[in-house]
């Protein structure tokens, strides 16, 4: 077990007078080894108490850059980081905030070709992401491999904490057997987040994985901790391992990483519903009788907007399509291209021929086509 310095022994007082902890706990979280994925709104949090508690050694997998519309919630990075890496960022703050504990940078995008040499070098995961690719390509890694996996998420005003270990319960596959349909899960763009929230559930995270090091308390296994911020209440779900779960159930029929973005959804239309950035603004520059029709809020038309464009929240939509022509070709824009594809969709069955939805967005837009375009 590692042995305490006395600098240790000084940083860490408060915990070592702690029953729970004492000298023995201590070392065993500087012997620990704990992966963090994702460096952003839960990642910050969790990774600042991890090192302060003084883990051994934190991985920080992610492959984000910082922007300022990070601010409002990721505490790890400040304005000084803005477009560093967000590993080497965290990185240089935790070293600041302890330097007494390891970091191991991963500028990588977790896939299904490096979870699992990531994974293995590590006692504990704690998921940061944001996405279903990831936590269910996370999930698989942790069962195949038999890590604890401390989840959280967050949406808008909510957020949820668990502990999968498939050897004492349930995975996240047997809460969630399948993804929700990617039109229906809005970016924290476009659902927009509170930035306290993912301190609040990031902490919370922070706390599973050093109550799993040192033994102490009840784990979240097979429960899953609700959090609604603007109640200021905590509900608790029981959860129950499925025997049919398709990895960790009594007859596995996925025991190594498929192609999760297939998976959950993502990237795989192949329809004529959308047109992509640099031929939309090939037709508007040809003259082209086409109607921008975009549907994200007025705070966002006001950041940034296509030329031209002509804004109706998606909201409003429905009741207000008698304002628009339906023998006009309409292409629809939102943030990232999920409401727009929702208009598309509404106008269609309203009996609209000629609609499409920007691909990505107003963000693929500026990137391709307008650099000097504010983006958020």
């Amino acid at each position: 077990m590692a042995q305490l310095s006395s600098e240790e022994l000084l940083r860490y007082a408060r915990h070592l007078s702690l029953p729970a902890v004492g000298r023995a706990g201590q070392e065993r979280l500087k012997g620990a080894r704990v992966l963090l994925v994702g460096a952003g709104g839960l990642g910050s949090p969790a990774a600042l108490y991890l090192a302060a508690a003084g883990i051994g050694t934190i991985g920080l997998v992610d492959h984000d850059r910082v922007d300022v519309t990070n601010l409002q919630r990721q505490i790890l990075h400040g304005t000084a980081s803005v477009g560093r890496a967000k590993v080497d960022s965290g990185r240089d703050r935790l070293a600041d905030l302890n330097p007494l504990v390891g970091i191991e940078p991963h500028d990588a995008r977790l896939s299904a070709a490096n979870a699992a040499a990531i994974v293995a070098g590590y006692d504990l995961v704690v998921d940061g992401s944001d996405n279903f690719p990831t936590r269910y390509l996370l999930s698989d890694v942790c069962v195949w491999l038999g890590k604890p996996l401390v989840y959280g998420s967050i949406f808008r005003f909510e957020g949820q904490v668990s502990l999968f270990h498939a050897a004492r319960g349930p995975c996240y596959r047997c809460l969630y057997a399948e993804p929700p349909p990617p039109e229906l899960v809005p970016t924290c763009a476009e659902g927009g987040v509170l930035g306290v929230l993912p301190g609040i559930i990031g902490s919370i995270q922070a706390l599973e994985a050093i109550k799993w090091i040192l033994g102490a308390g009840e784990s979240l296994v097979g429960r899953l901790l609700v959090f609604d911020a603007l109640r200021l209440s905590f509900r608790e779900l029981g959860l129950r391992k499925d025997p049919d779960c398709p990895v960790c159930g009594q007859r596995p029929t996925i025991t190594e990483p498929i192609d999760y973005e297939a998976f959950c959804g993502v990237g795989t239309r192949t329809d004529d519903g959308e047109v992509d950035p640099p031929s939309l603004a090939g037709q508007l520059v040809k003259g082209a009788e086409t109607l921008v029709l975009d549907v994200r809020e007025p705070w966002e038309w006001e950041i940034a907007r296509i030329e031209g464009s002509r804004l109706v929240p998606l909201g409003e939509l429905a009741d207000r399509l008698a304002e628009l022509d339906a023998r006009r070709e309409i292409v629809t824009v939102c943030h990232h291209g999920t409401r727009s594809i929702q208009a598309r969709d509404l106008l269609r069955a309203a009996g609209f021929a000629q609609v499409r939805s920007l691909a990505g967005g107003i963000d693929a837009w500026a990137s391709s086509v307008e650099p000097e375009m504010p983006r958020y």
